[in-house]
């Protein structure tokens, strides 16, 4: 395990930590932010019943990553309320959720690389919260072209793929 000192020479520019001898490491920084409840909540009697199932069932997973607390809880929620997981990771991600890909289900994933390879002008381009969801990925250091390979496994060491 390593300690403070033996880190003494690094420094961090834009979430990455770089050592003396150049080596790259992740900075620590918080990976995931939780979502506020709307804001309209007469209007928005779905999004406050949807927020306060998955902020009760977060609190209740036993389990120290968040990760998957979030990802379990998504689907708790989908399942509760007999709705997409996609659905509700959408709507959690429209009231401010950021966390790592690996806290989404795949359906949510799909949904969301199809609308960051459009461009802003095409119809079912981006809206603001995947926009902001997408510069946090490349913020944390996510894999920026995730969704090309979707589906896909390495068969060797040569980078040879196949689809699944």
């Amino acid at each position: 395990m390593q300690n403070w000192e033996d880190n003494k020479n690094t420094t961090a520019i834009g979430g990455i930590s770089t050592t003396a001898e150049g080596s790259f490491t992740p900075a620590p920084i918080d990976r995931v932010v939780l979502p506020l409840p709307p804001q309209n909540t007469q209007d928005a009697k779905f999004e406050m019943d949807l927020y306060a199932r998955f902020m009760r069932n977060l609190r209740s997973v036993p389990n120290s990553q968040m990760d998957i607390k979030i990802l379990s809880s998504i689907k708790f929620t989908a399942d509760m309320m007999d709705v997409n997981d996609a659905l509700v990771a959408k709507i959690l991600v429209d009231l401010g959720l950021k966390a790592p890909r690996k806290a989404f289900p795949a359906s949510f994933l799909e949904f969301a690389d199809t609308r960051i390879a459009r461009t802003g002008y095409e119809n079912g381009g981006l809206s603001n919260a995947l926009a902001t969801l997408r510069t946090y990925w490349d913020e944390i250091g996510e894999e920026r072209f995730a969704h090309v390979m979707a589906g896909r496994y390495a068969v060797s060491a040569y980078e040879k793929y196949v689809d699944a």
